[in-house]
């Protein structure tokens, strides 16, 4: 029978072969050199966030549109109007309607220097007739611009 022996190189204080402690300086070595090249293990990984044209793009479009939204809903709202407590009180003059008597007859007493019918249209609107047609007994509001 044959056998090889192999030896390794002293590492303790006795002068004896120590093979584990061998093994440990050579992994050591080994772990050193690989730091020392690739630099790892040596200061903590930064990371940095590099934006592309297109996901500033992105980006701008995503803060600009609900900016752009809500300045649209205050431009096209204008401001409401705001109600007041005082309510505007107009009093008209009205006319009661005689029998057989028309619109036309009316206008011309209250307005004799104005034209008839522009008269009768303020009134029409103002009363909101459906048509110029009147009733005896019925009253009419007239216009402030027309009153005595």
């Amino acid at each position: 029978m044959s056998a090889t022996i192999t030896a390794f190189p002293s590492f303790g204080a006795s002068g004896t072969s120590d093979r584990a402690g061998y093994r440990s300086a050579e992994i050591g070595a080994v772990v050193r050199e690989t730091q020392a090249r690739t630099g790892a293990g040596t200061r903590p990984a930064r990371m940095r966030l590099h934006i592309t044209r297109r996901g500033r793009a992105v980006l701008g479009t995503v803060v600009a549109v609900p900016l752009f939204a809500v300045l649209a809903v205050f431009m096209l709202s204008g401001g409401g109007a705001a109600a007041s407590g005082s309510a505007g009180h107009i009093h008209f003059e009205h006319v009661t309607i005689a029998s057989g008597e028309t619109l036309w007859q009316v206008a011309e007493q209250v307005a004799p220097k104005s034209d008839p019918r522009d008269v009768i249209a303020d009134i029409v609107q103002l009363n909101d007739l459906p048509s110029t047609e009147v009733m005896a007994g019925q009253s009419i509001a007239i216009p402030t611009q027309y009153e005595h």
